[in-house]
């Protein structure tokens, strides 16, 4: 009982025309998820244009502008000045925002731009937001410059026509880099952030690509349907919504919606290996990338800002993705059926194949359990060229995977995932057949797809639409009798579903998660290969004996080439962290970084690995040492105010020149109450320990220089041990400190190119 459903003439004509086939596909879908073309400043004033965008941006993105600084500053006053002359009703909320992880209470003074147009018949509130505060690393230019210049083009198109009906209020937050901090007071204590209303919320993870539409509120179903008849180019899918709901990253759009906002998230996230950097410049930026986040902006905003958003609320989500330039959507309740209906398929096809004695169910059950063997090698290979690639270039460790030229790597990956399926094929053909293969393969996708409808509903396309078409493909081909040309036609359904829905989510997690979590892009490589191998049953065996060699020479070549071409340069640099912290009390110094393997010019500051002459509760992980000349620093000082029990009230003053502060405390908190003069307070409850430090830690961003009142509910113990850390952007006042050469760039640690002054404290 071993067979194939069909035979073929002309073997090697239909395999090749199969294989261009899947190629096309793959090539007319990575072309169909492009940018859109800038528009220029001489466009129609109605539209949106990138030029005149970009000439906002370069007015507040030259320079970093994390919370509290100068920068940051003169950013909130162009903005605000900007929304003011189109005519909005503006102001500056200033609060304190306010957010706890596991040991960690993070505080910031924001300053929160928040301007209204009100409507001419409102039925509610269309919630524009985008944060204004970079990383302290970078310009910041895309996370999230061009989103908050593209609300100011935005406003101006709208104000060329007939006004909203509806209520359209634009929040650039502040904070955001540091824990949504501005978004979080903004729900807390702003009567706007109360009332709730549709959320449109951007962002950017990269330097260029399409604007995704890659996170929903619950009950999506009038939004998207409104995103997809309104915006210009949509892109994005609903596996993205469902990925990024399991995942522990946040933006503004988090805290919004637990307090109440519907809405869509937006971001692109293409060239990543810039993200939180200095690379993240206007220099950088694909203007193409700014024309589509803004022309979508621009048109989500007329949508819904002449929408009845009393009719925008759903019962269900719905599945959404694009397929060969078309964005198909369908309900929620059609998930589970199309899942179940893709089993039978299946089911039917193992059924037919049976009756022809092409398999017999033992074999069935081999080629079924068997497939997961490719899958697993796969992800090992994938991970294993990661770990190849940081040994012989150590540098790329401090990339986090998101490295500048990837392509090759990630091609590298493909060819490896399919050799690793291919393998798998070979190997039980003749043992098993064909057909028993074909049919355990696409089991794989039916019960993903089945497990996903349960679990993951939004993404269970990706699985069941290749199972369903795949199965009634081949069930087709074995059933069709002529013409001879329809079998294999036929029988391509399933191959051609895959390669127009598997390979762009593998680009996809390739931008998010980078070459570090390759394992996963090849896991989903991997399962498109495995609806794609019974083509090779096509293929002469003289060739197809002779792939696995190819493919592996394929391989090498392409890790070869990427050795070669991704290499740091000054447009590509690399990345090293440093420090330098200085005891107040002691008057010792230190250079500190947290490099595995520095590169030439950090070892310049770092010779050792000793951390016992660091300040106690100072070293965060496994750090690099040196010794470090003194400066002028009154540093930080606290003053404790009252104990009482487990509850300590300090004020905490930062020294001059400080913009933030960390205090850590050699016991475990519970509770902290951040009051910081006019700008309230706000309290954080903690849970849980820091790791590779002191257990508790507590930030505040943007510190005034008369300090907080710090109001810290502890726990274990009458004695605490603290220290308090100033911290003030850059080493240029450092004697002795050179500039990083042009091939390197500060790491996206955030204790980097800070100057730290410590101060020590037994509490009794």
């Amino acid at each position: 009982m071993i067979g194939t459903f069909f035979d073929l003439p002309r073997r090697l004509l239909v395999a090749l025309s199969a294989l261009l086939a899947l190629g096309g596909v793959i090539m007319v879908t990575a072309m169909g998820d492009s940018t859109m073309q800038p528009v220029p400043a001489s466009a129609p004033g109605e539209q949106f244009s990138s030029e005149r965008a970009l000439a906002h941006l370069k007015r507040f993105a030259a320079e970093p502008r994390p919370i509290g600084s100068r920068a940051s500053r003169q950013a909130r006053d162009y903005l605000a000045g900007q929304l003011r002359a189109a005519g909005l009703e503006v102001e500056v909320q200033q609060a304190v925002g306010a957010r706890s992880a596991a040991g960690l209470a993070t505080f910031g003074q924001v300053d929160n731009i928040v301007a209204k147009l009100p409507g001419t018949g409102s039925t509610g509130t269309v919630l524009i937001a985008a944060h204004y505060d970079s990383a302290a690393m970078g310009p910041g230019a895309s996370d999230d410059g061009t989103a908050v210049a593209s609300m100011i083009e935005a406003v101006r198109a709208l104000r060329t026509g007939a006004g909203l009906r509806n209520d359209l209020v634009l929040l650039m937050s502040d904070g955001e880099e540091d824990g949504v901090l501005g978004a979080e007071a903004f729900v807390r204590e702003h009567p706007l952030g109360k009332k709730g209303g549709v959320l449109l919320n951007w962002e950017a993870r990269g330097v260029s690509g399409p604007s995704l539409m890659f996170e929903t509120s619950a009950n999506n179903a009038r939004l998207v349907e409104t995103f997809v008849n309104a915006v210009p180019a949509p892109r994005g899918h609903s596996a993205m919504v469902e990925l990024y709901r399991l995942l522990p990253n946040n933006t503004d759009f988090t805290p919004l919606t637990r307090a109440g906002f519907t809405g869509l998230n937006f971001a692109y996230i293409q060239d990543p290996s810039r993200y939180h950097t200095a690379g993240d410049s206007i220099v950088n930026l694909n203007p193409g990338s700014l024309q589509h986040h803004g022309a979508n902006m621009l048109a989500m905003a007329r949508a819904l800002g002449d929408a009845d958003l009393r009719t925008m609320s759903a019962d269900h989500d719905v599945t959404y993705f694009r397929a060969l330039g078309t964005m198909i959507t369908y309900p929620g309740g059609l998930v589970l059926p199309l899942a179940l209906l893709a089993v039978a398929a299946v089911i039917g096809l193992a059924v037919l194949a049976r009756i022809r004695r092409l398999l017999s169910v033992p074999r069935l059950l081999v080629a079924t359990a068997s497939a997961v063997v490719p899958l697993v090698v796969s992800v090992v290979l994938a991970q294993g060229l990661w770990e190849l690639l940081v040994w012989w270039r150590p540098a790329y460790d401090l990339m986090g995977g998101l490295l500048h030229g990837p392509r090759p790597y990630q091609a590298a990956i493909a060819v490896l995932s399919g050799l690793a399926v291919l393998g798998w094929y070979l190997l039980l053909r003749r043992r098993l057949g064909a057909a028993a293969l074909t049919v355990g393969a696409l089991a794989w996708m039916a019960a993903l797809g089945a497990l996903c409808a349960v679990f993951a509903p939004g993404a269970s396309f990706l699985f069941t639409l290749p199972a369903l078409t795949g199965a009634l493909g081949w069930l087709a081909a074995a059933l069709l009798r002529t013409p001879s040309w329809a079998r294999p036609v036929a029988a391509m359904l399933g191959p051609i579903t895959a390669a127009a829905l598997l390979p762009p989510l593998a680009g996809n997690v390739f931008d998010g998660m980078g070459l570090a979590l390759g394992g996963v892009s090849a896991l989903v490589l991997a399962l498109f290969a495995l609806v794609v191998v019974p083509v090779a049953e096509w293929i002469p065996v003289p060739a197809l004996k002779g792939a696995p060699v190819l493919l592996t020479a394929l391989a090498a070549s392409l890790i070869a080439a990427g050795l070669v071409t991704d290499d740091f340069t000054g447009s590509r640099p690399g990345r090293t962290h440093l420090a330098y912290v200085m005891d107040a009390g002691t008057r010792t110094a230190h250079w500190v970084s947290a490099d595995q393997n520095p590169p030439a010019w950090t070892s310049r500051y770092v010779t050792g690995r000793d951390t016992t002459t660091l300040p106690p509760g100072y070293a965060r992980g496994d750090l690099r040492t040196g010794p470090a000349p003194t400066i002028e620093a009154d540093g930080p000082r606290v003053m404790v105010l009252t104990r009482t029990g487990d509850t300590l009230k300090l004020r905490v003053i930062p020294g001059k020149g400080a913009r933030s502060v960390t205090v850590r405390l050699d016991r475990p908190i519970t509770k902290v109450v951040a009051t910081a003069g006019r700008f309230g307070s706000a309290e954080a409850l903690v849970k849980g320990s820091r790791s590779g430090t002191w257990p508790a830690e507590i930030r505040f961003r943007g510190i005034p220089a008369h300090g907080v009142d710090l109001t810290i509910g502890t726990s274990g113990g009458s004695r605490t041990g603290l220290i308090v850390i100033s911290e003030t952007d850059g080493l240029a006042a450092v004697p002795g400190f050179a500039p990083r050469p042009a091939d390197l760039v500060a790491a996206t640690r955030e204790d980097g190119d800070m100057i730290a002054i410590t101060r020590g404290y037994t509490l009794d």
